[in-house]
């Protein structure tokens, strides 16, 4: 077909975009689920930092603790425009520059969509400086403990929970176990309000690196008797946090449990949500918190444990938005905010998976009429009765949301070779994007614009992968030629 192909067309098969992209992916191995806007770990110059601070003004400081090892943490701008957060450490608190050097590289390769990820530092003569991404709206503890026009929502209470476990989980499995410190003011909201797990944690937080917990009625037991951290301490951590999110206070952990123990759980309760939560949910939640809050280490549950244990109690609202859910304005590029978006493209804005789900639904194969069903009579043979059982196998699974094997069947019907359907290739790639596969979900989508020239579902998909893959100027063009290709659409 005479196939109008567009700028990411191009680049796809020139293979250019592809790379780039990779470049976010792990160092290491590849895995395309850690992916980030910042590609990789960079040493900067304390030029360079103190031109994105002004200086390190003062009136760019975004928070300032510590007694022993004083430091900073200072709001930056890079040339780039990118917003940064720069930690300023006191000179004494990292002594040996090669130690501190190993220990932000090690962090820097990790790359998480539930991190604050770092992503680079400054060691200049006695200079000792973290830089991670920026995180525009605040902390844990402001939104649970300091909150101004309305209590957190519990459900988001819930996201807050499990994307936290998740960040526990990826850190272990990428042998960075060890967290210092946990707690509600390391806890961080991103542009589109979604809770992350500050870097800085994972960090040695003091020269001879064995110091923990700021707070002794916090501290996990084993570190008062032995001084040594342990993964099972940072579950102990975890637990508290449990508690902060149950009670939108910081209650010492030997008084909830003795609330717990007396079965007087519900005084554990936040009194501000006022019964606006499922009372299930609340006494798993305690549970969950209790077992983590075991005195004996060996007894309480690991990171990934907690996920499967969290997932079970995302809802009805998993798939809205943070932002509305914590009724912050969300703040998009220029080219997305003057679009008039269908709810298509709008889901597509808000790579909202559920949604784009439900739409490729409801459209089903009417797109393709007049391209799918180009079959001569030559074509009608047992090889293309199975491709096209493939096909129906692959529209079950997808159906079902057993996106997997979705992925393998519809794979059995393209590589077949006797059909072409764009709305396979549009299928496939939100197969991939649930499968945390957005370069081969980029691929897809581009290939059904290659079929289907003028088709705005195929440029909406692309905005999606781009912005999973933190693309974001390319997504927002793309999402304009989609919006562009439909009002055409619309007017014929």
């Amino acid at each position: 077909m005479g196939a109008r192909c567009s700028k990411f067309s191009l680049c796809w098969f020139q293979s250019p975009l592809k790379a780039s992209v990779l470049e976010s992916s792990d160092p290491e191995n590849g895995n395309k689920n850690d992916r980030s806007v910042w590609p990789s770990f960079t040493e900067f110059s304390l030029d360079q930092l103190k031109a994105a601070t002004s200086g390190f003004s003062s009136e760019n400081i975004v928070s300032e603790h510590g007694e022993k090892a004083p430091n900073v943490v200072y709001k930056g701008r890079l040339d780039n425009d990118h917003w940064i957060a720069v930690k300023r450490f006191n000179r004494l608190a990292w002594p040996d520059s090669r130690q501190f050097l190993e220990e932000a590289r090690s962090v820097g390769s990790l790359r998480s969509e539930r991190l604050a990820n770092l992503i680079g530092c400054c060691c200049e003569g006695d200079e000792r400086l973290l830089v991670a991404e920026f995180m525009p709206h605040e902390t844990l503890a402001k939104h649970l403990f300091h909150w101004e026009n309305q209590p957190m929502k519990w459900a988001m209470r819930l996201r807050v929970a499990l994307y936290l476990a998740q960040a526990l989980e990826y850190c272990s499995s990428k042998g960075r176990a060890l967290y210092h410190d946990l707690n509600a003011y390391r806890v961080l909201f991103d542009k589109d309000a979604d809770p992350r797990l500050s870097c800085f944690g994972l960090m040695k937080n003091s020269r001879d690196g064995k110091s923990y917990s700021t707070n002794l009625a916090f501290t996990p037991p084993e570190y008062l008797r032995t001084g040594r951290v342990t993964p099972e301490s940072v579950v102990y951590s975890f637990g508290t946090l449990l508690l902060d999110l149950l009670s939108g206070k910081h209650i010492p952990p030997s008084h909830a449990l003795d609330l717990i123990k007396g079965k007087n759980f519900p005084m554990l309760m936040d009194s501000a949500l006022e019964g606006r939560f499922s009372k299930d949910d609340g006494t798993e939640l305690v549970r969950l918190a209790s077992r983590c809050l075991q005195y004996e280490a060996r007894e309480r549950p690991n990171a990934k444990s907690l996920v499967t244990s969290l997932l079970s109690l995302q809802k009805e609202t998993e798939q809205v938005p943070s932002y509305v859910l914590m009724d912050i304005p969300h703040e998009t590029g220029s080219s997305t905010q003057q679009l008039s978006l269908t709810p298509f493209g709008e889901a597509c804005l808000r790579v909202d998976l559920t949604a784009i789900h439900e739409i490729l639904e409801k459209l089903g194969y009417k797109d393709d009429e007049g391209i799918a069903n180009e079959l001569s009579f030559q074509m009608w043979t047992s090889q293309m009765q199975e491709t096209l059982n493939s096909k129906k196998h692959g529209d079950t699974a997808f159906r079902a949301k057993d996106f997997a094997t979705a992925i393998d069947c519809y794979t059995q019907f393209i590589d077949g070779g006797t059909m072409v359907s764009p709305t396979v290739y549009a299928r496939r790639c939100l197969s991939y994007l649930m499968n945390d596969m957005p370069q081969e979900a980029l691929g897809d989508a581009m290939q059904a614009q290659v079929v289907s020239p003028e088709w705005p579902t195929a440029s909406y998909l692309q905005a999606a992968c781009l912005f999973s893959l933190g693309m974001e100027t390319d997504a927002q063009e793309t999402l304009k030629d989609g919006t562009k290709l439909e009002a055409k659409r619309n007017k014929s």
